[in-house]
């Protein structure tokens, strides 16, 4: 096992050979005696907590039926955002340990999962191919049980909902490394969809390959990951053998076909590409985030914590924007976000994306807006969710 740089852990050839999980060493390995009376009765208790488990989780599972009945009944969507964040909120609250808030979440979102394949499990669409940071954050925030259709383009996501192809998409739209994702502001303004959700995903790139460290040829990725990794590839002198690729999923593909071949990308990548990974985290800036949206075409009931997105051109006059601004300002209402893109329809003119805190159903952020809106050429909401509370 190498250590490389920031405590990169890389796999050596030594290492892939009988190894039966890519991040463990043979040493780490212990026999422990079958016959051990300890080992048998924690077992034991462990079968009586899993027949308890599966008994609970089928309970559950039948009022997820009736809930389902009774949404068909009244002609509501499948996914409710609201209730999906109260139900997250309880659990982690609930939680005394040892297992980790992030654990116990990641558990709950699967079983959301499987209850949606009861009732109608909805189509997710995202920017393809499988195995992009699109697909996991749609995973991390989905689970394993719904639909989900790959897309070529980000636009192409919007039109699927569009047209009810789907039921709802994701799709990035910032970084805290590379800012806005243009291609998706631009597609809020030429699209009639509403913001539902919003995940935070942790950008952990990992070199993957089918080969040692030492025996890697050629890197393949696309250029914003070798950008993102640059200082790691300067350091094993890899630089010199990146050769970019469409996506970080092609990449992957890619290397699976080639010998000496390796490629960045996600640990989903990984596994669709049956990929190992030689060199884990090895990302410059740790704290790498894309923000990802959750459209559809209702935004999520309120949950007295939310958001509301809004676009805007503020109106051809001197101080228009700042007066935009300081209706919010004096309305006390914190503003989360702010991006700008040309309108492209008058020379210099602007379009701003902003978020603030607050549902647009209720009667002071209402308000707000409408005020907001009378220093506006063009105000539109593009929805109200509940922030996302952790990164996956």
């Amino acid at each position: 096992m190498l250590r490389v740089g920031r405590a990169h852990r890389c796999l050596n050839a030594n290492d892939m050979v009988g190894t039966a999980h890519p991040t463990m060493k043979q040493s780490e390995y212990f026999v422990l005696s079958e016959s051990d009376p300890q080992l048998e009765s924690c077992r034991q208790r462990i079968d009586e907590i899993d027949a308890d488990i599966v008994r609970l989780i089928n309970e559950r599972a039948k009022m997820a039926v009736q809930i389902g009945k009774l949404k068909r009944a009244s002609g509501d969507a499948t996914y409710a955002p609201a209730r999906e964040r109260q139900v997250l909120d309880k659990v982690v609250a609930a939680n005394t340990g040892p297992l980790s808030d992030r654990t116990v979440t990641a558990i709950y979102r699967e079983l959301m999962s499987g209850s949606f394949t009861l009732e109608r499990p909805p189509r997710i669409a995202y920017l393809g191919p499988p195995g992009s940071y699109s697909h996991l954050a749609a995973k991390r925030k989905f689970g394993a049980s719904v639909e989900y259709e790959p897309l070529g383009q980000i636009s192409a996501v919007f039109d699927e909902i569009e047209r009810e192809h789907v039921d709802l998409g994701i799709v990035p739209v910032e970084n805290t490394v590379g800012g806005g994702v243009i291609d998706t502001l631009d597609a809020f303004h030429e699209r009639d969809v509403k913001i539902c959700a919003e995940v935070n995903l942790s950008v952990q790139h990992h070199l993957l390959a089918n080969c040692p460290l030492e025996k890697i040829e050629r890197v393949y990725s696309k250029p914003e990951g070798f950008m993102q990794c640059q200082k790691w590839l300067t350091e094993t002198g890899l630089m010199s053998k990146t050769i970019s690729a469409a996506s970080t999923s092609k990449a992957a593909e890619q290397a699976s076909q080639e010998d000496g071949a390796a490629a960045i990308g996600s640990e989903l990548a990984a596994e669709v590409y049956g990929l190992l990974k030689i060199c884990d985290r090895i990302e410059d800036d740790p704290g790498n985030v894309t923000r990802f949206l959750v459209i559809g075409r209702e935004h999520a009931k309120p949950t007295g914590h939310d958001k509301t997105a809004l676009l805007f051109i503020a109106s051809d006059k001197p101080g228009s924007l700042v007066e935009v601004l300081d209706v919010f300002r004096q309305a006390k209402i914190n503003m989360t976000y702010i991006e700008s893109r040309p309108s492209r329809q008058k020379q210099f003119e602007y379009r701003f994306f902003v978020d603030i805190e607050g549902h647009i159903e209720t009667p002071e952020i209402s308000e707000v807006v409408q005020k907001a809106g009378a220093h506006c050429s063009s105000l539109k909401i593009l929805g109200s969710f509940p922030p996302a509370t952790e990164v996956v």
